[in-house]
């Protein structure tokens, strides 16, 4: 079928176009039922890619015998649920979740570190199948990203839905991680929509479509509205996003300021966000939930090395460095502390990181306890093309060699695993006094 015929759907197994639906709801090429129709499929671009729980799905692809468990990605006892396969959230278990409650919830469940460096790894190869269908490629984080394939129908003989059917099924075979994707005419509308049918999804919203599917929506789906906006607008009657829709725009920015354009444009359908390849990530940060208030400045070092890790195996993942680093630590009394500094060179180090954050964090270990601490980057800019992010030092003439080392486990660990070299520091973690 010519790419200039009108195809209202595919199949997602062999990707054949069809002009309407088979009676008997099988692809008449390979009679798969996994057939995806809408009236708008050929005239939409714009793509959202979501990995389906991304750590748990490349832990599973390493090791086999979790095919069938539910596993966790996270710290063993303290600390967050990084994220949960799917087979552990059929009982409760969530992201952000402190371990002590996942572990009530699916007291089963095998539990994991992170391995963020293989995960890096991985997000590098998706990205680079995704640059093989369009330029146009946004991440927004390890595991998702946003893509234009308008344009591109006579370059892979295929409308961008199929393209993207490839891709997905390409990252399957080849990776073997699995991903959900959302479609539609804008990023908005494509990112609710790659959450519609996980795992291995495939749904579409049209521009026909958007404003009955938005109506009873709850506000909390709205980019940007976080917990406190939230309840302010449940406060003030608005609870779904046609509650917003019936307001006047001057209303709701004379109540909301430029929040209030934002909900008036977004629950309009309206987004004229492009997605933007080029765009820097203002900083990167890890912190974690601590599910007992800690003191001791020895284990709260070790927290700060592993959250600096995070921290550099994202910068590293989206060739990034910073010249900012900022310690984040929360009392009992959830009074917040922050401390940054700032060097003249940018790095992407765990090292760095770390050394930069450690002295702040020595200086406020005064007996006080805290139940988060987190690390971040900031003034971020793109890695140096000459690889030196932070490895060399005017002032640390041993700098250089840490910096190789890391690079060297970084390697290790991508191949081998996150536990096939670890830090004395880190090992504190899981054999606390």
């Amino acid at each position: 079928m010519s790419i200039d015929q009108k195809i209202l759907g595919f199949c997602r197994a062999c990707f054949a176009q069809l002009e309407s639906r088979p009676p008997n709801h099988r692809c008449p090429v390979c009679r798969s039922p996994r057939l995806l129709f809408h009236p708008e499929i050929s005239t939409l671009s714009i793509a959202h890619i979501d990995c389906d729980a991304f750590y748990a799905s490349v832990e599973k692809r390493d090791d086999p015998d979790l095919a069938n468990k539910a596993l966790i990605i996270g710290g063993e006892h303290r600390g967050v649920v990084s994220t949960a396969c799917y087979i552990a959230r059929l009982s409760g278990v969530r992201s952000a979740m402190p371990m002590f409650k996942a572990l009530k919830l699916c007291p089963d469940a095998v539990v994991r570190p992170p391995r963020m460096a293989k995960y890096a790894e991985v997000s590098r190869e998706i990205k680079a199948m995704m640059l093989s269908l369009t330029p146009l490629v946004e991440p927004l984080s390890l595991d998702e990203a946003f893509l234009d394939l308008t344009g591109t129908e006579r370059l892979h003989g295929s409308i961008p839905a199929i393209s993207l059917a490839r891709l997905v099924q390409r990252i399957s075979d080849e990776l073997g991680v699995t991903a959900s994707v959302g479609l539609s005419d804008c990023k908005f509308l494509a990112k609710m929509a790659s959450d519609l049918d996980k795992p291995q999804g495939f749904s579409v919203i049209g521009r026909d479509e958007a404003l009955n599917f938005l109506e009873p929506k709850s506000v909390s789906t709205i980019w940007g509205v976080g917990g406190a906006l939230n309840a302010k607008l449940k406060r003030d009657g608005i609870a779904t996003i046609g509650d917003v829709r019936r307001l006047d725009q001057s209303d709701l920015i004379s109540r909301y300021g430029s929040m209030g354009m934002r909900l008036y444009n977004l629950s309009h359908a309206r987004d004229n966000r492009p997605v933007d390849p080029g765009g820097i990530t203002k900083s990167v940060s890890a912190e974690t939930t601590l599910s007992e208030d800690l003191k001791d400045p020895e284990l709260l070092r070790a927290y700060l090395w592993q959250l600096s890790e995070k921290v550099s195996a994202r910068c590293k993942a989206k060739d990034i460095a910073g010249h900012t680093i900022t310690l984040k630590l929360k009392t009992r009394d959830f009074r917040t502390i922050t401390r940054s500094s700032t060097r003249d060179t940018p790095t992407q180090l765990a090292d760095v990181v770390y050394h930069a954050a450690e002295p702040s964090l020595s200086s406020l270990t005064n007996g006080t306890a805290y139940r988060l601490i987190g690390v971040g980057l900031s003034n971020l800019i793109p890695a140096n093309e000459d690889g030196d992010n932070g490895d060399s030092d005017l002032f640390d003439p041993n700098a250089p060699n840490r910096a190789q080392a890391e690079r060297a486990v970084d390697a290790i660990r991508a191949k081998f695993g996150g536990e096939a070299v670890e830090k004395g520091i880190r090992w504190r973690l899981r054999n606390p006094k």
